[in-house]
């Protein structure tokens, strides 16, 4: 009796916190509140089984517990009952991950207008690279990463050139405008992930990965990552500014290209650049 008293008090308590908890979502800054719902409607359907199965189980040591002269029943199987169980189950399960494949199906779908930057991720800081003029990121790759070139960006791809290079871990963005984010990762497991714009993915070394949100909140939005990586995984902060898109104009005109941050030559500094080298570092100086 004792233990489904107990049990009928941890069910109050559990619902009294979940609706009167001071924890909950942060406030929503993108596009993906089809995320909050699609955890919402598991939260109520696995709260509703919850509540269930532990009622249940005080009702049943309420109504059948010990007493002198009472016999236990032993029903080998019940053909009804079992179908009724596998048909409520079916209903809670496709009813979890239905609103969650819905969710991913445009997840994995950036629109046609979205802009695009590259967030690289390495123990433990983060790095940036937008397009320059002509719209595309160049190659780039763990190889190429030294002290002049930290993102590993194809020197002899020219449309690398004009990139711009974003160090130091702050990224700005403007407001309402859809981005496709690329992602890499320089040694192990990271996952950039923004809390407020609930949107998140992985960083596999080797891979490139992609998930995309459209910004809705000015601010700034601190960046954590949300893949244990290490000892100082705790500190492996960032942060993304959304601005309005004059003041996103302003800073991206004060951004270097990588032709810009590369040190020149020994060609280029004696004067016997080739052309093709020349019109390539050119226009990356002008992007």
């Amino acid at each position: 009796m004792v233990f489904a008293i107990v049990l009928v008090l941890l069910v109050i308590i559990t619902v009294l916190f979940t609706f009167f908890s001071p924890w909950w979502f942060t406030p929503l800054a993108s596009n993906w509140g089809s995320i909050d719902d699609a955890l919402i409607i598991t939260f109520a359907i696995t709260g509703f089984v919850f509540v269930a199965v532990t009622l249940f189980m005080a009702l049943a040591i309420f109504k059948f517990h010990h007493k002198e002269g009472r016999k236990a029943a032993f029903e080998p199987e019940n053909k009804k009952l079992e179908n009724w169980l596998i048909a409520v189950t079916s209903l809670g399960i496709v009813g979890m991950l239905a609103p969650g494949l819905v969710v991913w199906a445009d997840y994995v779908n950036p629109p046609s207008n979205a802009a695009i930057f590259e967030t690289v991720g390495q123990q433990w800081s983060w790095n940036f690279r937008l397009p320059g003029k002509d719209g595309k990121l160049g190659r780039a790759a763990v190889q190429f990463v030294n002290y002049d070139n930290p993102l590993g960006v194809d020197p002899n791809d020219p449309v690398g050139q004009d990139d711009l290079i974003i160090e130091g871990g702050e990224m700005h963005l403007p407001i309402d405008q859809p981005v496709k984010v690329y992602l890499r990762s320089l040694d192990v497991l990271h996952d950039f992930y923004v809390p407020q714009f609930r949107a998140k993915m992985d960083m596999v070394p080797g891979m490139v990965t992609f998930f995309w949100f459209t910004p809705t909140r000015t601010g700034e939005f601190e960046i954590l990552c949300a893949e244990l990586c290490g000892i100082g995984h705790s500190q492996m902060r960032g942060i993304v500014i959304v601005e309005q898109v004059e003041e996103y104009q302003t800073w991206l005109s004060e951004q270097v290209t990588f032709a810009e941050m590369m040190p020149p030559t020994e060609e280029a500094e004696s004067g016997d650049a080739t052309v093709g080298e020349s019109n390539v570092a050119g226009e990356g100086t002008d992007g």
